[in-house]
């Protein structure tokens, strides 16, 4: 059967209660006499709870030697990992607490366990404790462990810079060329971080400089990437592939080029980088250079042959076009200059005069209209580059391309027309110069009118000047199918009661909602609920789907006065319609206990089949969803989330299911007398 729909407010998390009981908590702040005393008392010197998990954790991880040797003398459990899934060891060794750390190795702790921070070297390494390091590394802990997430020792000593770690553990062997964790090798990690020397270690201890994985791909891509000029030059120097391809940005041109290097970029290219090389995230080096506006090294690449029409990975796009949407002016007359095509056709946006429209980018658009961009040009998100200007409210923008000759009425896009665009904005300099340039007040391609996308978003002087220009009231179209609709759902009172005074009709259906009572009693707007039935809303309107009346659209979303408001008004209690049958079952389903009383009170029928057998099988159905839900949450398999798809959340907010059940079974027997 299928789950009850989600409704739509609260989200985030909600922690389940934990056990903050005394003892963590005197572990914790290292209050050895408190800790003795509470144990005298028989508190569980492994029960979980606070920061850590247990108090062994929580006083290793704060580094409490005198408690942590208390807690060991008494039983505590040097293994128990708990919440976090790292145990005392890991936790003491990644705190940098040596005495801590060699009490619990000369108690049994597993040097070499591995947990939520790799194992305790890892832990160590990581965090740039070198004395625990040299600790570990004495009892005997893997110096090459390596996990998917952490990598090796001495990859994660080279990432965060510590010299002293990363020449201890090459000292004893660590192998410098060990896989994992995110920049694949220790000599990838240093090349990032920007640690010359270490860099120079790994490299003479034998260090791959050539070697593929990681984020980056290869050391030299990571450098470059970083912009670290002296250690890009010293693996150059070390034999590194200009062309080694792999990583996030393709290679290291491609990586340099977006960082803005030019020095890297300049070797890179002496050395054989092959400009137009294809790959990584942006396509090509010029790619990459012209979307993070690195003007310098666009000239350099051009000047070394770089395609100024290769087409790139971003937005499937070419260097032009993101440039143009960059509202780089110099990096898109570079382009041109170098016979970049102005008018091709690719991308989110369909061609680079629209991507700087819909940016707002006046220089550019001068730049390529001065070159022959096309206004015309149908394509991308937006269909034409004046709809993209009209949607970001650019006013310079839509006069210079309506002086250019676009077509005010053209039709496609998102928005459907430019003025539909504007409308929808709020921008009414736009709308009156769209106007005034001949734009149809009524042209609708099926997405809706423009009067129906300023109703949507309460613009109401929009809505005036639409409505004096001629807007037509009866035209449909777009999810929410009217104006009116529109409007209502939204709840904005002012604009409802102008296209109710103008003739909008109160019963159009359409749309989502099918009509404006449905659509306002579903978001919960009582003031324009109250219009619309005192203008004639039919208040038993039927549709189909989802809501069915306006009636059950208010139960399902639990607005309990505008349930009243409708019922006093002669809504049908026992309507069929909407997902669940009818409005008891739905409200039954949610345990809204108010709406729940008042629907039987006024007539109600609890045997009513909908898509439950009955009002009272609704009720017990998320009874026994919140029990499955609860056993779930006790085997760790869910968190509690404060959101509509939790059973709970519903419950919490809204009624009590032992009441609500109550209600219907007493309403079903006085039925069956």
């Amino acid at each position: 059967m299928s789950q009850a729909p989600e409704e739509a407010t609260d989200s985030g998390e909600e922690e389940a209660p934990r056990c903050d009981n005394s003892l963590h908590l005197a572990a914790h702040e290292g209050r050895e006499q408190d800790v003795q005393q509470l144990l005298g008392e028989g508190i569980d010197v492994n029960a979980q709870g606070l920061l850590y998990g247990t108090p062994l954790q929580e006083a290793a991880g704060e580094g409490y030697y005198r408690v942590v040797q208390l807690l060991l003398e008494k039983g505590a459990d040097i293994h128990l990992k708990l919440d976090k899934e790292a145990d005392a060891l890991q936790i003491a060794s990644s705190g940098g607490h040596d005495q801590v750390v060699q009490l619990l190795l000369d108690n049994g702790a597993d040097v070499n366990a591995s947990g939520e921070y790799g194992t305790a070297l890892q832990a160590a390494a990581s965090n740039g404790h070198d004395e625990v390091v040299r600790l570990l590394l004495e009892r005997g802990a893997d110096i090459n462990a390596t996990e998917e997430f952490f990598g090796s020792p001495l990859q994660l000593a080279s990432s965060g810079g510590y010299q002293q770690i990363a020449r201890r553990l090459i000292e004893n062997g660590a192998d410098v060329n060990a896989h994992g964790g995110g920049f694949g090798t220790a000599l990838q990690a240093a090349a990032y971080k920007g640690d010359e020397e270490i860099v120079q270690r790994l490299l003479e201890n034998g260090a791959d400089v050539n070697v593929q994985g990681g984020k980056y791909g290869n050391a030299l891509q990571a450098a470059s990437c970083a912009g670290h000029e002296q250690i890009a030059k010293l693996l150059l120097e070390a034999g590194a592939d200009v062309n080694a391809q792999g990583g996030e940005l393709g290679n290291a041109l491609q990586a340099a080029s977006f960082k803005g290097s030019d020095r890297i970029v300049e070797w890179l290219l002496e050395r054989g980088a092959n400009v137009n090389a294809e790959g990584g995230y942006n396509g090509n080096a010029l790619q990459a250079a012209a979307r993070a506006g690195r003007d310098r090294v666009v000239e350099l690449l051009l000047e070394n042959g770089a395609d100024p029409n290769a087409q790139g990975a971003y937005f499937s796009a070419n260097p032009l076009y993101v440039a143009s949407s960059g509202g780089s002016d110099r990096i898109v007359q570079l382009l041109i200059e170098k016979g970049a095509n102005v008018n091709t056709q690719r991308g989110h946006y369909g061609n680079p005069l629209q991507a700087a429209a819909s940016m707002g980018k006046d220089r550019v658009v001068e730049i390529l209209l001065e070159n022959g961009a096309d206004v015309t040009a149908q394509g991308g998100i937006y269909g034409n580059a004046l709809q993209a200007a009209a949607s970001v409210a650019s006013y310079q923008i839509v006069k210079r391309l309506l002086e250019k000759g676009a077509d005010v009425n053209m039709l496609g896009g998102s928005q459907g027309t430019a003025l539909r665009a504007a409308s929808s904005r709020g921008s009414q300099p736009v709308v009156q110069l769209l106007l005034e340039a001949g734009a149809d007040v009524n042209a609708n391609d099926g997405r809706g009118t423009a009067l129906e996308a300023a109703s949507s978003q309460g613009h109401g002087q929009i809505v005036q000047l639409l409505l004096e220009k001629g807007a037509d009231l009866s035209l449909r179209g777009g999810q929410l199918d009217s104006a009116l609709q529109a409007a209502s759902f939204r709840g904005d009172i002012q604009i409802v009661r102008k296209l109710l005074e103008k003739g909008a009709d109160v019963n159009a259906a359409g749309g989502d909602y099918n009509n404006a009572l449905t659509a306002a009693s579903h978001r919960g707007h009582k003031e324009v609920v109250q219009l619309l039935l005192e203008k004639g809303a039919n208040v038993n309107a039927q549709m189909e789907g989802k809501y069915g009346t306006a009636l059950y659209a208010s139960t399902f979303s639990g607005n309990h006065e505008i349930a009243r408001l409708l019922v006093s008004h002669g809504a049908d209690v026992n309507a069929k319609g909407g997902e669940f049958g009818n409005a008891l079952q739905v409200a039954s389903l949610y345990w809204r206990t108010p709406i729940v009383e008042f629907l039987l009170e006024s007539g109600a029928d609890p045997t009513m089949k909908g898509y439950f057998d009955n009002a009272l099988l609704a009720a017990e159905h998320t009874g026994t969803d919140q029990i499955s839900w609860i056993e779930r949450k006790k085997r760790g398999e869910i968190k509690m989330k404060r959101t509509p798809g939790n059973p709970l959340y519903h419950i919490r907010r809204f009624g009590d299911g032992g009441k609500v059940r109550k209600l219907l079974k007493d309403a079903i027997e006085k039925k069956g007398r």
